[in-house]
């Protein structure tokens, strides 16, 4: 599009507004017709250590999305020199999961606990079992179960539970409603139903009726609504909270808000049936969208949805490239103590190229990448590892092959359980850092997996430029297409596509090294020790 175009788009509110609250940053994207985005904006933060909870103060949720707001309008401001006054949709997403429960006036009773903690283990642990369905340790129902198993007495003063998304959401708008991608992270969904599961509703009823509380489960669950569908919108007191300066008009339509998960599926085009992605950064995980619900119960695979209701499989990492990143950064010290000092803009492109040079099979080094625990695998702390043989070939080339590989060995674990179940996969999209690299993290992702990886420029954009394409697909909703049709038709028509396929000398390569990982684990669990 043209300046004038965007400008003109900018005043007559034609445009539409995705904001993010991810771990580190919270981040928005103002897109045209065009689907390109126009303007951006950010602001940093991190969750805090409080009580033996990582969590986010509201005072934070709030100076953070202004802050944010305020970036975005003045980037709109400075590039177009137009005041953002409306817009046509906007949408909220953040990190999924966590508990934030709520009293009849609105009040918090306990701080946000976000996903990071992994204190319900046994609550995931007896819901799992008793709705023979796997209940993750980060997932709202844990988080309330094991507030409950603890005694905790604000519990019984409960009267809402929400994500940090349907929090925010229901502040700008005055509606208690969720996304079914965000709310898969809090109770199981049924797809066929597109509403919570209703046998496991029923089940933990059953469960806490001898509790006493005067709160049934669904009562005090967001309503579940579908990517499109109605969601309110934008009061005056919300325009408000998100704009102080009184620029921004309230009777904005405000789309159903989603997680993380959700709107990275939306930026990647990964919403149709046998397609998926992958995220793979310091932690790496991959979205599966299936043709329907598997009938077993896997612990290692997370069942959640895409906006749109369809069943997704996940399979969620903690390590990938965090490891890597020590060792560049201790590649940065030697190179500073020889006098030639080289930063990651040198090392990392360095490490991926000289990845591609090393044997089939790393030469005999192994490398387990784990700073973090490993649940996939059944590993409770991390150390990370260098193993290798006395005959292996200990070269730089072989290493940094070892490196690449060790970034995706466990996810492997995870997609081999959903290849077992002959779960059908046409492509898979990776984003994240680890595809930032001249198409060598699409290599190998490729091997791992044995099926077509793309790429695609948009994908970098990330989270609130897939909300702001939900958005988009709410304002233009009249058209009747399904989601994935929209993303497939318009938005990602004539997007720069790039495809590897998988080569069966990598695809064996990488089975190889897998073997050996697996095995090295024993010893991995030994170290835990020392």
């Amino acid at each position: 599009m043209k300046e004038s175009e965007i400008r003109e788009a900018i005043v007559s509110g034609k445009t539409v507004l995705g904001i993010e609250l991810g771990s580190t940053k919270i981040k928005a994207v103002l897109i045209a017709s065009s689907f390109s985005p126009v303007a951006s904006g950010s602001h940093d933060w991190k969750s805090t250590y409080e009580n033996g909870n990582w969590t986010y103060s509201l005072e934070e949720v709030w100076s953070g999305l202004r802050d944010c707001y305020r970036n975005l309008a003045e980037d709109v401001l400075r590039q177009y020199g137009v005041p953002l006054i409306t817009v046509g949709c906007m949408g909220f997403s953040a990190m999924m999961h966590g508990y934030l429960p709520f009293d009849r006036a609105g009040k918090l009773l306990a701080p946000f606990r976000t996903w990071q903690n992994t204190s319900t283990a046994q609550a995931a642990a007896e819901l799992s079992e008793l709705f023979q369905f796997n209940i993750p340790q980060r997932w709202s129902i844990a988080h309330l179960e094991q507030a409950i198993l603890n005694g905790e007495e604000h519990v019984a003063r409960l009267s809402y539970l929400t994500t940090l998304a349907g929090y925010v959401h229901w502040q700008l708008t005055g509606q208690k409603v969720l996304g079914i991608g965000d709310a898969s992270g809090m109770f199981p969904i049924d797809s066929e139903a597109n509403d919570y599961d209703a046998r496991m509703l029923a089940q933990y009823v059953r469960r806490n009726a001898p509790r006493g509380y005067d709160w049934t489960l669904r009562e005090i669950l967001p309503k579940v609504l579908l990517a499109g569908d109605n969601a309110g919108c934008l009061t005056k007191a919300g325009a408000g909270l998100l704009d102080p300066t009184g620029n921004l008009r309230p009777g904005i339509p405000v789309c159903p808000p989603e997680g993380d998960a959700g709107t990275g599926m939306a930026a990647t085009n990964s919403v149709a049936k046998r397609t998926g992605n992958v995220s793979a950064g310091t932690s790496v995980f991959s979205m599966v969208v299936l043709e329907k619900a598997p009938g077993v119960c896997h612990p290692e695979i997370d069942m959640v949805t895409t906006p749109a209701g369809a069943p997704v499989a996940m399979v969620h990492c903690n390590n990938c490239t965090n490891d890597m990143n020590a060792w560049v950064e201790l590649l940065g010290e030697f190179t500073a103590a020889l006098g030639a000092p080289a930063g990651a803009d040198v090392l990392y492109p360095l490490l991926y190229s000289k990845a591609l040079e090393g044997e089939p099979d790393c030469g005999g080094v192994l490398i387990c990448n784990y700073l973090a625990g490993e649940p996939i695998t059944g590993v409770e702390t991390g150390r990370p590892l260098l193993l290798r043989s006395a005959d292996s070939r200990f070269t730089f080339a072989n290493f940094c092959r070892a490196s690449l590989f060790s970034t995706l060995a466990t996810l492997k674990v995870g997609m081999d359980i959903l290849a077992e179940e002959h779960v059908a996969l046409d492509r898979l999209t990776g984003h994240g850092g680890l595809f930032r690299q001249a198409g060598v993290g699409a290599k190998l992702l490729a091997a791992a997996t044995n099926t077509p990886v793309q790429t695609m420029k948009t994908a970098a954009v990330g989270g609130p430029y897939g909300m702001a394409l939900l958005a988009s697909y709410a304002a233009d909703r009249c058209t009747g297409e399904r989601l994935e049709d929209y993303l497939q038709n318009r938005v990602f028509r004539d997007a720069e596509v790039h495809t590897t396929q998988p080569e069966a000398d990598d695809v064996a390569a990488f089975n190889a090294y897998l073997r050996r990982f697996k095995a090295c684990l024993a010893v991995e669990k030994a170290a835990a020790a020392v």
